[in-house]
This record gives structure tokens, sequence and C-alpha cells, in this order.
């Protein structure tokens, strides 16, 4: 059975643009998965957090894998990229969050989704109304409207991810 699944992507750390286009081409490659859209590239200011600026996407995908299979194949990514965990909200090379599962509510140890966080983040509601506008609502835009957040390149900056 194939779902869709929303991933946010983001980077604040080394070549941030090349670590994203990566991300994308690996999520792409994974079995059962197909990459089927990705939203513009914004640059945003850190939330919770110091360091430089993130660049952040989204992604819709469609993949018949395991939610937890799923996850699993994404933080291998993030390690791939390598990602370091010193600290809640460190800076880092790649960051990659499962946002939406289809319409399913799940709350575990390892994966919550919807993302608990993502109603809170610009860089995320932005992006992922880009990709359906029907799953972001003007009020949650609303409450994020302060953060600063703006688009980096259009959604073509992926294109070779979407192609290959």
């Amino acid at each position: 059975m194939t779902v869709r699944v929303y991933v946010g992507l983001g980077a604040n750390l080394g070549d941030r643009g090349e670590a994203l286009l990566h991300a994308l081409k690996g999520m792409a490659a994974l079995q059962g998965t197909r990459l089927l859209s990705v939203s513009s590239l914004y640059s945003s200011a850190p939330v919770d957090a110091t360091g430089p600026d993130y660049l952040n996407a989204v992604a819709a995908l469609d993949t018949e894998q395991a939610p937890q299979a799923f996850l699993q194949a994404l933080q291998m990514l993030e390690q791939a990229a390598g990602r370091e965990r010193p600290y809640r909200n460190a800076p880092r090379t790649l960051d990659l969050d499962i946002l939406l599962w289809g319409d399913e509510r799940m709350h575990g140890v390892a994966l919550t989704v919807p993302h608990p966080r993502m109603n809170e983040r610009a860089f995320v509601l932005l992006p992922l109304q880009e990709l359906d506008a029907r799953l972001v609502s003007q009020e949650q835009l609303a409450a994020v409207a302060d953060q600063r957040i703006m688009v980096a390149q259009n959604a073509q900056w992926a294109a070779s991810a979407l192609h290959s």
C-alpha cells in the first residue's frame, strides 16, 4: 500500500544546498519510494537555536515503506551527510523530518506524526503550503508570520533530483 509522505529538509552547516539535493536523490532512490514534488528553497533564521541561517524545503513522496523503516532510511541519509547530535537543536549538516504520513497520527518514542512542532515553524508551513495549500491554514501561517524567512530559489532548484 502506498502512502503520501511529506518530509521537511534543512541544513545550516557546510554546503547546505548540495546536502539537500543529495538528500532528495537519496530519498528518491529508496525502495518502493517515488519523489513527487519539492518546494522552493527557503532561507530561514534558526528557531529555538543558534548558528547560521538554514536552507529549508519540503518534499512530497509516495512510499510503500513502513514508517519506522522510512525513518531509519532518513536517519541513514543524515548520518551519511555528517549529521551529529551533540545537543538539542544543534546546527546541522542535514535534518530530515517526517512531517505527515498520509492521514495517520502516530505517537511513538522515535516517531510522532504529524510532526509535533511543525505548526510553530514558518520554514515548514510555507513550503508545505506551496506543495498542497489544503494542508496549511491562514491561521497557521499568521501564527508564524514574525519568523524571518525568504525564498532563496524557486522549485526548479530540485529539478535534477526529480528527474533522476
